[in-house]
């Protein structure tokens, strides 16, 4: 394959969509792509580590050298971890890919870009830190006040109907997973479990 423009998106959910970062990606390939060839590769997965389908597929294209520059909407995108972004750059250096990254105003090729991208890599994973320690300290704060998760108050009467009900048993009856009964009736899986062993 000829060497290539690699645009990578990532959101951290599937519940989220890549809307957003796609007009400025398509701007700046519109004003540097120049007839070069363009591939896009999406991963709608969490950046604590470098372990994503869409990454996989690029990193295999930049490490045969068909990639020439990699364009992302923000350097997050890439990341949340200082050491696996640091490595990341060191590696798109030394196999010479431009990596551009539009909201953050960094172009690699350059020493002021390089810099650039290890202190802001130093800033996602203390943002990131930062994210991890107030979500520990308002559980904290949770189950000291007496609230709890994982499942439903003691004693709450579930509210399951006659169909959800005929459903979870003909489902059960044919072998299918507790999953797939959750599915199809939008129940939780305890709750499926509940209404099979009879305690709803």
């Amino acid at each position: 394959m000829p060497q290539h423009i690699a645009v990578y998106l990532r959101v951290s959910t599937r519940r989220q969509d890549m809307r957003a970062q796609e007009p400025d990606l398509q701007r700046w390939l519109d004003a540097y792509a120049d007839g070069t060839p363009v591939v896009w590769y999406r991963d709608k997965a969490t950046g604590r580590n470098m372990d994503r389908p869409g990454w996989r597929r690029l990193e295999a294209a930049i490490d045969r050298g068909d990639v020439s520059r990699l364009g992302v909407w923000r350097l997050n995108s890439l990341g949340r971890t200082a050491s696996g972004l640091t490595a990341l750059f060191e590696k798109l250096t030394a196999l010479r890919v431009a990596l551009v990254s539009i909201r953050d105003g960094l172009d690699l090729s350059t020493a002021a870009g390089r810099m650039l991208a290890n202190v802001l890599a130093s800033v996602a994973a203390y943002e990131n830190e930062v994210r991890s320690e107030r979500i520990a300290a308002g559980q904290s704060a949770a189950r000291a006040a007496g609230k709890t998760w994982g499942g439903s108050r003691k004693g709450r009467k579930l509210s399951v109907t006659a169909e959800q009900q005929a459903t979870i048993e003909r489902m059960h009856a044919e072998g299918a997973t507790k999953a797939a009964m959750a599915r199809a009736t939008g129940l939780t899986r305890p709750t499926v479990y509940a209404v099979l062993r009879g305690g709803w």
